[in-house]
């Protein structure tokens, strides 16, 4: 029986994946502690790891790892700019969860938008407080006005039907144009730049990658219409929050809506309620009326916890089956040399 170390594991993890384990039969371990270069030791002796967003799979972790025998990482995400590829490669196998439910995060940007334009949020407190005045929380009508939504793979595809419910006008991008599914969805691919100029509210639905970290920046939101409003549900490093912050302060940027923060990985997932905020910038977000943000949560359904689950322990039956990764990741993955295509499996 192969033997899974679990990192970062919360309640509602071991729920999902003792379920799903019921028709795997896999010996599954779970700790609290998240995978780090202190932590790492807890992996000797176990065939296998499971790590999630915010783990540390340094070089240093990485190498720590082979030395105690794993040569799997199964990520219980789609996410892996967590993962040194270029370190794992030819020494750990590495496979990830691409969709689970896409539904579940163009959901809660479609719910993002909806409580930042009507005030939801600050509506709740007041009138919980007796106060049912209607100051200050003027929003708009969606019907007419024009979204701006980058990254199209299937969540960014399920947020461009949503948005057209609406009414709305939907401008897309990325650097692969599905342009088929554009034409039938009636989305118009455009540059960056007319995006940015045209768009009332731009959400963001793409990975990190060295070419998209700080994606929005100061260049970039002063590209864009004032007032507008910004949302992330992707990744934090996609936006760049001193320039966020700066651009909210000049008002710039009418509201935003964030599930994911650039140095999250301090804080989200755990309790600090009792605990002083020490992380400066993440405070300022924190103060301003027209800012919303979630604990990345975007991804947190019942249907989204049973993929996961499903995927990951299949992810990992196959490595152990000696069957071809369908979903496993290397830095070489987009060039010729990567065997993928050719043999099911990046090395």
């Amino acid at each position: 029986m192969k033997k899974i170390m679990f990192f970062d594991a919360k309640p509602y993890d071991r729920e999902s994946f003792n379920r799903a384990n019921e028709r795997y039969g896999f010996q599954l371990k779970y700790i609290n502690n998240r995978l780090t270069k202190d932590t790492v030791s807890l992996a000797a002796g176990y065939d296998a790891v499971c790590a999630f967003v915010n783990d540390e799979i340094s070089a240093d972790v990485l190498q720590s790892l082979h030395q105690n025998g794993i040569r799997l990482i199964a990520m219980r995400s789609a996410g892996y700019n967590n993962v040194d590829l270029e370190t794992a490669y030819e020494r750990i196998h590495v496979v990830r969860v691409p969709a689970y439910s896409p539904y579940a995060v163009a959901e809660h940007a479609a719910a993002m938008i909806l409580s930042l334009n009507r005030k939801i949020y600050r509506s709740f407190i007041r009138t919980r407080d007796s106060n049912f005045s209607l100051n200050g929380l003027l929003g708009f009508d969606l019907n007419g006005k024009t979204a701006g939504v980058i990254g199209t793979g299937r969540i960014g595809q399920i947020l461009v039907k949503i948005l057209q419910g609406f009414g709305m006008r939907v401008l897309v991008y990325d650097v692969f144009p599905n342009k088929e599914w554009a034409a039938n969805a009636g989305a118009d691919y455009v540059s960056l730049d007319e995006l940015y100029r045209e768009s009332d509210i731009i959400s963001l639905h793409c990975p990190l990658t060295k070419e998209t970290k700080h994606l929005i920046n100061a260049e970039s939101l002063g590209k864009m219409k004032q007032g507008v409003m910004l949302i992330n549900t992707s990744r934090g490093g996609l936006i760049k929050t001193k320039d966020l912050i700066n651009a909210l302060k000049s008002q710039k940027i009418g509201c935003a809506g964030l599930d994911v923060y650039e140095e999250e990985d301090q804080y989200f997932f755990e309790d600090h309620s009792s605990e002083i905020l020490t992380d400066d910038v993440l405070a300022r977000l924190l103060t301003f009326p027209n800012v919303l943000v979630t604990a990345h949560q975007a991804f947190f359904t019942r249907e989204a916890l049973e993929n996961i689950a499903e995927t990951t322990l299949h992810n990992i039956r196959d490595y152990f089956d000696n069957k071809p990764l369908l979903n496993e990741i290397c830095y070489r993955c987009e060039k010729p040399e990567c065997l993928h295509k050719k043999t099911g499996r990046c090395f």
